[in-house]
């Protein structure tokens, strides 16, 4: 089968454009003539931190001239190999000219990977075309480097290659849309990442950090809540029995306007990295932080000093007196 479309010859002038794009003089614009050759590009079109567990996203761009054959494959080499979910896109994509929306084209068979390597072998005469590459970051690269290399065969026999890194893996770990409720999942372990009932906080009761509760006063406002076991109970834990052994007494502070995108997947581009839990000091901070709403967050340390956190309110029910919330974790 033969693909002769839009998608090709825009990815093909997309290559011969990359020259003109750094370094120009004001000048009549010319549309550049395209290089005899096989040429490839690749762009990350993931922001942020780059945390275990997540993907890395980006976008293999190869041409060559029509004349000079066609794309027989595209690989991808990462140092780490990825986790389980990696692959590169069998599809090429361009953008419609109406509307702007991402338009797929099958070019080849499913990727296959082995050892670190993700193959596409294409199955249509094309000349040109935009895979894009997913790369799921595996628990081992945390706190490590990783690279890429892009590599793209004609029928003629040339190569391409495109290197891309070295990426920081962030240390720090996350978990989002964790439920919490008053009188039922109210004990949360920044060492599980999860969030506990009485009885199971009782078999954990090491690993509980946090007490989650709702309350209503005429006389403050209190709401929603998280508080350390050790605050003073008539205060900041009304009401709640705390499990045998579950005592510890750590810092936290509240802040507003701190939608961090990886939790809040949200319009905001604000994100959290390991150096902000870094340079963190909560040092006179209370044990509790009261009267959050849905988008507030808490920055948490533990009492052993293990465990920095940024716990951050997705969204809240008052009338079920619960939450749900998502948290970024780092180890210290």
């Amino acid at each position: 089968m033969s693909i002769r479309s839009t998608y090709s010859i825009n990815t093909f002038l997309m290559l011969a454009l990359v020259a003109l794009t750094i370094g120009c003089k004001k000048k009549d614009y010319a549309l550049p003539t395209p290089k005899d050759a096989l040429q490839n590009d690749v762009i990350k079109r993931t922001q942020g931190p780059n945390i275990a567990t997540q993907q890395i996203e980006f976008a293999y761009a190869m041409a060559l001239p029509e004349a000079r054959g066609k794309l027989t494959k595209a690989t991808v080499e990462a140092s780490i190999p990825g986790a389980a979910g990696t692959f590169l896109e069998h599809r090429s994509f361009y953008t419609n000219p109406i509307g702007g929306a991402d338009v797929p084209v099958v070019v080849g068979d499913p990727s296959t990977t082995d050892h670190g390597i993700t193959t596409v072998n294409f199955t249509v005469d094309t000349f040109a075309a935009t895979l894009r590459y997913y790369y799921v970051v595996p628990d081992e690269a945390r706190g490590k480097q990783v690279t890429f290399k892009f590599s793209v065969t004609s029928s003629n026999g040339e190569t391409a290659t495109y290197s891309m890194g070295p990426y920081n893996i962030a240390r720090m770990t996350m978990k989002r849309l964790i439920p919490v409720s008053d009188n039922n999942l109210m004990y949360i372990s920044l060492a599980d990442m999860t969030a506990y009932n009485a009885a199971n906080a009782a078999t954990n009761a090491d690993k509980i950090d946090l007490v989650y509760l709702y309350r209503t006063y005429t006389t403050s406002q209190f709401n929603h809540a998280l508080v350390s076991p050790a605050a003073n109970a008539a205060d900041y834990l009304p009401g709640v029995t705390l499990p045998a052994g579950v005592n510890r007494d750590n810092k936290l502070r509240k802040v507003f306007n701190l939608q961090d995108f990886n939790l809040a997947q949200s319009q905001f581009g604000i994100y959290i990295d390991d150096l902000d839990f870094e340079k963190l000091d909560l040092t006179n901070s209370p044990n509790f932080a009261i009267n959050l709403k849905a988008e507030a967050g808490v920055w948490v340390e533990t009492a052993d000093k293990k465990y920095r956190a940024y716990i951050y309110f997705n969204s809240v029910n008052n009338g079920a007196k619960s939450a749900v919330i998502s948290i970024k974790r780092y180890e210290l």
